[in-house]
């Protein structure tokens, strides 16, 4: 396999002794945020792991919180009783307004955490090992130059039962983010899952690029850090096998409208691709209620964070 972006292996990162030397070295903190939305089957499984091979039995991390958007169901209790210090977004920097998402979990996340890296995982893995941290955070402490690591995997399906590993990007990125990075952003068609969830950053480098607040977020983040970085700034780390909750077609739409926003928001800025001045936020799609096809049409209010460091209330915390 051949890239512009820098391959590792998780296995290349499995002495723990050794990374927590090079952590202390650098004189670096790590800290782990699990941003989350009503996932109280999986979180106390992912905290336990995480902080029990990671923070309790090796100091690796620093801390490790959890980041709710308003959860309605156990989530937080969940996650509180399994250890992790646990966080309503809405009550970090209050006064730059509301707003919902797995973006604005990761703004408020990079605003409240104290880590000079900060490593992120979904809350749904149902497979968690502490590989999905070690994996992307070993890559930025062994490449100084490097500023964020992401990693990828093999997705299982329906065919798990069957002992069938069917690799892929997943059908959003397949359909509609590598299309777009083949086409404009060359270089990002090299990584095989864009919008995976596990990846490591520098704190550095996350105040300093604007964060829309929802689905957005992933391919946000990879074309800002390349803008200011480039590919050289940019890793991937294999980390074999992720079993995780697949949503529905619907959900899909929807995630594909705010990617494609975000996308050419920043097209916009990089004079790649012109697009309009302020880009329609009504997503439409068809929903079947009594037997007929209805249009439905929803709001996707999904708004850019800016960079923290431009924020008065951040600088304060």
């Amino acid at each position: 396999m051949t890239s512009d972006i820098a391959i590792y292996h998780h296995g290349e990162f499995a002495d723990l002794g050794e990374l927590v030397r090079l952590k202390r070295a650098q004189s670096l903190s790590v800290s782990l945020c699990v941003p989350v939305l009503n996932e109280e089957d999986t979180i106390g499984d992912v905290v336990r792991c995480l902080k029990g091979a990671l923070l309790d039995e090796t100091p690796l991390l620093d801390e490790v919180a959890v980041m709710d958007s308003g959860s309605s169901d156990r989530t937080r209790e969940v996650a509180a009783a399994a250890g992790a210090d646990v966080h309503l977004a809405s009550e970090i920097l209050p006064e730059c307004g509301p707003a919902r998402g797995k973006g604005e979990n990761i703004w408020k996340a990079t605003a409240h955490l104290r880590g000079d890296i900060i490593c992120f995982v979904d809350g749904d893995v149902r497979n968690m090992h502490p590989r999905f941290v070690y994996g992307p955070l070993g890559v930025l402490l062994k490449q100084p130059g490097v500023a964020y690591a992401k990693g990828f995997y093999d997705r299982p399906h329906a065919a798990v039962e069957l002992g069938v590993r069917p690799a892929g990007g997943g059908r959003v990125t397949e359909a509609l983010v590598r299309p777009l990075f083949s086409l404009f952003y060359p270089a990002l068609a090299g990584f095989v899952q864009p919008l995976a969830g596990e990846y490591a950053a520098r704190r550095s480098v996350l105040e300093r690029i604007p964060m829309p607040t929802g689905y957005g977020i992933e391919t946000a983040l990879l074309l800002d850090i390349f803008r200011l970085h480039g590919a050289a700034g940019l890793a991937q780390c294999d980390l074999d096998e992720r079993i995780h909750r697949h949503q529905d077609t619907a959900s899909l739409g929807r995630m594909s409208f705010a990617i494609l926003q975000a996308f050419l928001r920043r097209t916009r800025q990089d004079e790649v691709l012109a697009a309009p001045g302020v880009l329609p936020d009504l997503y439409r799609s068809f929903v079947r209620e009594d037997g007929v096809m209805q249009l439905s049409e929803v709001r996707m209010e999904d708004i850019e964070r800016p960079p923290l460091k431009d924020v008065p209330g951040y600088g304060k915390r």
